[in-house]
């Protein structure tokens, strides 16, 4: 174990790499802070950077955008009300009433502290327990993998926020789009509609591009709100007290843990995790009304909890090759672009990425803390950038990145018609997270399934042959099952307390 983190910080601390993991924090620090953009479109928009590039370069750029939006998604939610992902909303509850109160430095503070040990700690969690799930999933076989998938793919779908009927049909979308092209196996074209440009299938770019960046872009065009954010001119002090540091300790040392578990587990993620905290701190305190008002627990339980969740979400994405939330998926087809089979064999095949990347989570933490508490009045005022202008430079990344790639004008219009259906989705509260995972996860799940048929001589028996693969699509029809079931008895249970208003 510490032979191989050695190596990784080999790989971590060579100049190019130290490179890539800063501009990766910072950017995902900016666009954290910026309402309505989040790590998925950051993370698709610096796919086509990737090009060229080593796989741990490439990954270590990425992952660093991934947890610097998380971390940097505190100071719009603190200053302005205005949370720049769904992963700091939780954070507002109590940071944004210590900005009124002229406390928005301590407040930024106590998020950036918050924030470096959750990671950290997170990071910890992820080298111990990293290896160990890779030697676990060795013994994987097609039924299982295909178990696997399919509890990631429902767990996601479940956990979605809104109608799970919804989630559903969103995945059931991505599933349809992700059959398009040329079937391996038996060389039949699948819904091409004799039109060449779809005989290779549709770049996963595209989709990713379409479906969270230029959704936005839609979003931000047809809206009438003109974005003008008002900010605070003074940031004020960052300095913590020592009681204040004492206060902040209990909620950290608890939440890293909790925040890794749900990071961890398919479909929690950032968001679940930070709310989880924020509601459980809210219980244990001897004081939970003075949550909402300010309370310093109240603003690091979840600034602590949605960073550890970030690294927890590696777990699955590095060792079996699972991504847990929309964001993971968007990191998994990128590591397919760039030839890396993300699973049990990656810790073998390509040691430098797997350990090269969780080292560079360390490093990338520093980068956040150093860059996020002297510079915080000055990335303050990237909130102030013209609705106009971020359109404009969404548009134009998105443009050159698609056609960079194929250099083929069919695919911009491809790209144009996932984006406008992206802005549908979004406007009927379709999620888009179980569209993007269902078209990740829909050719390996086919894939599985037809081979463990080829096993099996076509007896679906396969399926039952294994105690890890009984369990598993256990918990994925639980996980698709109790929501329903859950919904059904709080609608019936409103009902009778109607019925019971009426009689009185």
């Amino acid at each position: 174990m510490i032979e191989s983190i050695l190596y990784g910080f080999q790989v971590a601390f060579t100049p190019e790499n130290l490179f890539f993991a800063f501009i990766g924090v910072l950017a995902g620090t900016i666009i954290g802070m910026l309402p309505g953009l989040g790590p998925i479109s950051a993370i698709a928009i610096m796919i086509p950077l990737s090009y060229g590039m080593s796989p741990a370069s490439a990954l270590i750029l990425m992952a660093g955008v991934y947890y610097g939006a998380v971390f940097g998604g505190s100071t719009s939610s603190i200053l302005l009300n205005a949370p720049g992902i769904s992963g700091t909303v939780a954070t507002a509850f109590d940071g944004y009433p210590m900005a009124k109160q002229g406390k928005a430095g301590k407040a930024l503070a106590i998020a950036a502290i918050s924030s470096f040990a959750g990671g950290t700690i997170s990071v910890v969690a992820l080298m111990l327990v990293a290896p160990y799930m890779a030697k676990l999933a060795i013994t994987f076989g097609p039924t299982e993998y295909f178990a696997l998938m399919l509890l990631g793919l429902t767990a996601i779908s479940s956990l979605s926020e809104g109608s799970t009927n919804k989630a559903l049909i969103s995945a059931t979308i991505g599933l349809m789009v992700a059959t398009v092209g040329i079937d391996q196996q038996t060389g039949t074209q699948r819904f091409t509609f004799g039109n060449p440009g779809l005989l290779e299938g549709i770049d996963f770019l595209i989709i990713a591009l379409g479906l969270f960046a230029l959704s936005e872009v839609c979003q931000l065009i047809i809206s009438r709100n003109e974005n003008t954010l008002k900010g605070k001119e003074a940031v004020g002090s960052l300095k913590l007290e020592k009681h204040e540091l004492k206060e902040m300790a209990g909620p950290i040392s608890r939440h890293s843990v909790l925040g890794f578990i749900l990071g961890v587990l398919p479909g929690a993620g950032a968001t679940i995790a930070s709310f989880l905290s924020y509601i459980s701190e809210k219980r244990l305190s001897k004081d939970p009304s003075s949550f909402g008002k300010g309370n310093i627990k109240g603003l690091a339980a979840p600034e602590t909890s949605n960073n550890a969740a970030t690294s927890g979400a590696f777990v699955p994405l590095l060792t079996l090759g699972i991504p847990g939330s929309g964001t993971t998926a968007v990191l998994l087809g990128a590591l397919l672009v760039v030839g890396v089979q993300p699973g049990p064999l990656m810790l073998q095949d390509h040691p430098d990425v797997f350990w090269g990347v969780i080292a560079s989570m360390y490093i990338g933490n520093l980068f956040l803390l150093v860059l996020n508490l002297p510079l915080i009045p000055i990335l303050a005022k990237i909130l102030y950038i013209p609705k106009q202008l971020l359109i404009a430079l969404i548009i134009v990344f998105c443009l050159i990145g698609v056609y960079a790639v194929s250099f083929n004008t069919f695919h911009l219009y491809l790209l144009v018609g996932f984006g406008v259906l992206g802005y549908v989705l979004k406007m009927f509260k379709f999620p888009a997270p179980p569209f993007i995972l269902a078209f990740i996860l829909g050719g390996m799940m086919e894939q599985s399934f037809r081979q463990a048929m080829t096993i099996s001589n076509g007896s679906y028996g396969v399926f039952l042959q294994s105690n890890i693969t009984i369990g598993l699509l256990v918990v994925s029809f639980l996980s698709l099952v109790l929501p329903t079931l859950l919904g059904l008895r709080k609608k019936r249970g409103n009902m009778q307390f109607e019925d019971l208003k009426k009689e009185a």
